[in-house]
């Protein structure tokens, strides 16, 4: 049959007229025909990645392998990326026709097409070759999706590859499309993404802080409560809380108290609006000097006032060291007539409005006539303001002669510090506390504890002499002797002991 007599023709040596044709020369034809063959594809137009590929490596009795093209980690042409698939598709091909027993050409159909013949009678055909899972060296691995990018478009950034939707802003999780983006370490972002990261945000208005005329972020931070403005809020009539110290943000509205002064709505909540209002204040505060040994045997007088009356009756009193620009308490040891804050006013918009005063005249029955304290402060705030100013009645009542304004402002100091303490930290230093019998509420939120910790913030920082170096003294010297002993020392010397 002639398909036999092809098939044989391949597999074994023949005679075709004079020539004979054995099978070493045989082998010696089909191996020159491939050098030829992979010779020319390295001489074609298209050329190779790394200059033409390598000679066919022969391994034993007619097995033939040839290298994979190598593929180089640099950005290449089209006509690169062409032959290489070339080469690839050349290798392959070779693979599959020697895998193949009789070599290529026609296959039977079945073994009864094939003449019977011996063993012996045919050549062993050429080793099967099954090559191994073609990863050349441009093989890239996307960096977010971890699978395979193959030819298909993709970006690279720090040595990483990235399908372009798995290339992505690590803070807001979307794709990065941009022509420009930021580094930061190993992380990519959009450039909008970083800058509201890095960038700091005014906290009033809630734009980009700007930069000063030398090109840097210049801002202002509250020290206690960080909030971070522009320079430009401190004097463009940014509404400020006259408790807390906090500017007023573009989406909240504070509270006008309608004497320049501003609440924000967190110290509103628990603030103190009229006399009848402090009155169980004021009473627990005179049982924490009891539970200290220090009882006030007079009953003075306190009146919650308005700004100007409180300012009024400064300008009067001859007595005491004031702390300026804002004064919220005064003893007064002087007569006078004043107005005292009756009813509380309600809230009209975003305002006090409806408020109602009686005017009362003080006599002076011993050393202190009254206590006087702004009204419209939150709970915690007005407490200590009384005890900083009982504190001074109690000296005057008790015989403390004029002591000079950083002895005896420090001490009041002192005291207010530790009514505060004993309210937002029961307990400490076995201090009486005050807290159940003077709360409208019944009890302090964490806010409220963090307003309390505040102002204690400000008693220990305060930057005047009197006020906060007279503090920091006063409370040293306490707090290595005892406040008794501290008292007897101011007693007979007019200063803190050493």
């Amino acid at each position: 049959m002639s398909s036999s007599g092809n098939v044989r023709h391949l597999s074994q040596p023949c005679v075709n007229g004079d020539v004979f044709s054995s099978h070493a020369e045989r082998k010696s034809r089909f191996m020159k025909w491939m050098r030829s063959f992979f010779k020319g594809g390295s001489q074609s137009n298209r050329g190779s990645v790394n200059g033409g590929n390598p000679s066919p490596q022969f391994i034993g009795d007619g097995s033939m392998v040839s290298r994979a093209p190598v593929r180089s980690l640099d950005n290449r042409s089209r006509s690169d990326k062409e032959k290489e698939e070339l080469d690839r598709a050349i290798a392959l091909s070779l693979a599959e026709g020697l895998k193949k027993p009789n070599g290529y050409g026609w296959q039977p159909r079945n073994n009864e097409d094939l003449p019977k013949s011996h063993p012996d009678d045919f050549d062993p055909p050429y080793p099967s070759y099954a090559p191994n899972e073609y990863n050349p060296m441009g093989y890239r691995v996307c960096g977010g999706c971890h699978r395979e990018i193959g030819y298909d478009s993709y970006l690279g950034c720090m040595g990483t590859y990235y399908h372009p939707e798995c290339f992505r802003c690590h803070a807001c999780g979307h794709p990065i499309t941009e022509l420009e983006f930021s580094l930061s370490g190993n992380e990519s972002y959009h450039k909008s993404c970083f800058k509201d990261l890095t960038h700091p945000k005014c906290e009033v208005c809630f734009q980009y802080i700007p930069t000063n005329v030398d090109g840097l972020i210049e801002y202002r931070c509250h020290p206690f409560w960080s909030q971070r403005y522009c320079p430009a809020h401190e004097h463009d009539n940014t509404a400020r809380c006259c408790s807390c110290e906090r500017l007023e943000s573009v989406n909240v509205r504070y509270i006008s108290l309608g004497d320049g002064r501003s609440l924000c709505l967190e110290c509103m909540e628990s603030s103190i609006m009229d006399t009848g209002d402090c009155q169980p204040l004021y009473h627990s505060i005179r049982d924490f000097y009891e539970g200290m040994n220090m009882r006030l045997d007079q009953q003075i007088p306190m009146l919650l006032v308005e700004r100007h009356a409180l300012n009024d009756a400064i300008v009067k009193d001859k007595n005491g060291f004031h702390h300026l620009p804002e004064t919220r308490g005064l003893c007064l040891s002087e007569e006078l007539t004043i107005a005292s804050v009756l009813k509380r006013p309600r809230i009209g918009g975003n305002r006090f409005v409806g408020m109602r005063t009686r005017h009362q005249k003080l006599t002076r029955r011993c050393e202190v006539t009254a206590i006087l304290v702004l009204y419209g402060l939150p709970r915690l705030l007005t407490g200590s303001i009384l005890a900083h100013e009982l504190m001074h009645g109690w000296l005057r009542l008790n015989g403390y002669r004029n002591l000079n304004p950083e002895v005896e402002e420090g001490i009041c100091q002192v005291l207010a510090y530790m009514w505060l303490e004993s309210e937002i930290m029961p307990g400490l230093k076995n201090m009486p506390s005050t807290s159940s019998s003077g709360s409208k509420k019944g009890g302090k939120s964490r806010a409220d504890n963090k307003l309390g910790e505040f102002f204690m913030h400000q008693i220990h920082n305060d930057a005047s002499p009197a006020y906060g170096g007279g503090f920091r003294a006063a409370n040293t010297a306490v707090n290595k002797y005892g406040l008794r002993r501290t008292l007897d020392h101011i007693r007979l010397t007019g200063s803190f002991p050493v």
